[in-house]
C-alpha cells in the first residue's frame, strides 16, 4: 500500500464515522461522491483492502505466457548458450524488447531446462584489504589467454587489463601477444587518456621481473630491471609485484566476469577479428562495466599525474640497451653496423656509453648523454662470388690464376765440382 492509498483510506474512514460528509471527501479525494458511497461499502466488506485495485498484484497470464514462449525460443538458440538468468534478462530487453525481472528470466529458463540452480560452495576465504581512497593510485596490470573469439576468424587473441583499485574503473585491449611491445602498447594508451598512476600492481611475469638465470653464480647487487620496469622508473611511476593471484584478485575476478559477459557479448555481436573485438570492448563492454560495476573512491581527488615535457613515452617505452662507441665512431647492433653523422661528433664519444632505442615500429634511435644522434647504416662491401669468377674465365679459355714460375736452385746441382776433403771439414767445423 502507497503512501496515497493511506491517504485516501484517512479521508474515507472520516467518512464512515461521519466526521466528513460525503461531499467533503469526494472533493478531498477528488472523485465523485457516488465513489466515494461505492469506496464506503466495499471498506466496510474487505476492510482496508476497499482502496486498492482488485488487479494489483496480478499478472496478465496470456500475456505472461506469450512473453515466455518467445523468450525460451530466443534463449534456445546457439546465440544465447550458455548465458545465465542475470546475463539473458539484460539482452532480452536490449535486444529483444522482453522487460522482465531476473528472477522471471531465471523461472522460465528453469521451467525450459536451460538453467539448473546450484549452490554455491564455500571456498577458501582470504582477507580482503581495504581499497586505495583515489582513483588512480593503485591499478592492477594482468594479462587473460581465453578463447575470446570462440574458434571465429583470429586463432588467439589475448586480453590485457588495467583496472583501478579504489573505483574498479577498467580499461583494456585485445592484442595478438602477450608480449613486451605489446604490454608497452597498452601501457601507452592508458597514459595518454588517464596520466601517470602512483603504483602499478602486477604479478611476476618474464616481461616485470627478471628472471636469474640457471647455473649461474648468486649476485650481490640486484638484477638490473626488464624493459618495462625500466619504462616505468623513467616515467616516475612505482611498481609492486603480487605474490600469488589472490592478492590481486580484483582483476583476477574481472576476467572471470569477462569470460563469460564478453565472450557472449562478442559473440551476439559477431566479432570475428582482432578489430572488431576492440571495438565492441571499447563502444559497449567497457561502458556497461563503468555503469555496472564501479564505485566511488572514498576520496574525489584524481591520483594521476599529468604527462610533462619531460616525459617522451617512445623513448621510455621502447627496447632500450647500451652499446659503446669505438674510435671511428660506429657501434654495432642486431649485427648491423650504424655511423654516427660527422655533424653530431662530439670529442668525448670515443670509448663512451651510447643508449640506443628500438622503437615499437621498427625504428632505430641513438642517444649519447642528452641528445639524440643522427646515424647512417654501414652497408657491407658486396662480395664477389669466386665461383661465378671462374666460369667466366673457363668460358673465355682464359687461366683463372697465373702459375708460378718452376724454381731453378737445382739446376746443375750435380755437375758442379764438390770440394776437397780439407775444405769440407772446415765448412763443417765451422757451421757446427
Amino acid at each position: 500500500m502507497t503512501q496515497a492509498d493511506r491517504d485516501r483510506l484517512v479521508a474515507l474512514k472520516k467518512a464512515k464515522d461521519r466526521k466528513m460528509t460525503q461531499r467533503q471527501t469526494a472533493e478531498e479525494l477528488k472523485i465523485s461522491e457516488r465513489q466515494v458511497r461505492r469506496l464506503l461499502a466495499r471498506l466496510r466488506e474487505v476492510g482496508d483492502k476497499a482502496v486498492l485495485h482488485g488487479l494489483r498484484g496480478r499478472s496478465n497470464r496470456q500475456i505472461d505466457k506469450e512473453q515466455e514462449q518467445k523468450a525460451v525460443e530466443i534463449l534456445t538458440g546457439d546465440l544465447y548458450k550458455g548465458f545465465g538468468p542475470t546475463l539473458a534478462g539484460e539482452y532480452l530487453a536490449k535486444m529483444h524488447g522482453i522487460e522482465v525481472s531476473k528472477e522471471t528470466v531465471r523461472k522460465w529458463m528453469r521451467a525450459a531446462g536451460l538453467w539448473r540452480s546450484h549452490k554455491q560452495r564455500l571456498t577458501e576465504i582470504h582477507q580482503w584489504r581495504e581499497r586505495r581512497e583515489r582513483f588512480g593510485e593503485l591499478v592492477q596490470w594482468d594479462t587473460s589467454t581465453h578463447d575470446w573469439l570462440e574458434g571465429r576468424g583470429e586463432e588467439e587473441i589475448y586480453l590485457i587489463k588495467m583496472i583501478d583499485d579504489a573505483t574498479s574503473r577498467l580499461f583494456g585491449r585485445f592484442v595478438r601477444s602477450d608480449s613486451t611491445a605489446e604490454n608497452m602498447g597498452v601501457l601507452e594508451a592508458y597514459l595518454q587518456r588517464f596520466g601517470r598512476p602512483l603504483e602499478f600492481y602486477t604479478d611476476k611475469a618474464s616481461h616485470f621481473v627478471t628472471t636469474p638465470k640457471k647455473n649461474h653464480p648468486v649476485r650481490d647487487e640486484p638484477l638490473p630491471p626488464t624493459q618495462i620496469g625500466r619504462g616505468l622508473q623513467e616515467l616516475g611511476i612505482g611498481w609492486i609485484a603480487a605474490h600469488s593471484p589472490q592478492a590481486k584478485g580484483r582483476v583476477e575476478r574481472s576476467f572471470q566476469t569477462a569470460q563469460d559477459r564478453l565472450v557472449k557479448g562478442l559473440r551476439v555481436a559477431g566479432a570475428r577479428t582482432l578489430e572488431e573485438a576492440n571495438y565492441y570492448l571499447e563502444t559497449e563492454y567497457l561502458p556497461e562495466w563503468e555503469s555496472k560495476f564501479t564505485v566511488i573512491a572514498a576520496c574525489a581527488d584524481d591520483a594521476h599525474r599529468p604527462l610533462g615535457k619531460q616525459h617522451n613515452l617512445t623513448a621510455s617505452l621502447s627496447h632500450v640497451e647500451q652499446r659503446v662507441i669505438t674510435n671511428d665512431y660506429t657501434f654495432r647492433h642486431d649485427a648491423k653496423v650504424f655511423q654516427i653523422l660527422r655533424g653530431d661528433v662530439k670529442p668525448r664519444m670515443r670509448g663512451s656509453a651510447l643508449r640506443v632505442e628500438v622503437r615499437r615500429n621498427g625504428e632505430i634511435a641513438a642517444r649519447f648523454e642528452d641528445r639524440y644522434v643522427e646515424l647512417k647504416e654501414c652497408l657491407p662491401a658486396p662480395k664477389t662470388s669466386t665461383t661465378a669468377v671462374r666460369k667466366a674465365a673457363a668460358n673465355s679459355g682464359a687461366s683463372t690464376r697465373s702459375k708460378p714460375a718452376k724454381s731453378k736452385w737445382m739446376s746443375g746441382f750435380f755437375e758442379r765440382p764438390s770440394p776437397t776433403l780439407g775444405k769440407a771439414i772446415k765448412i763443417s767445423n765451422a757451421t757446427s
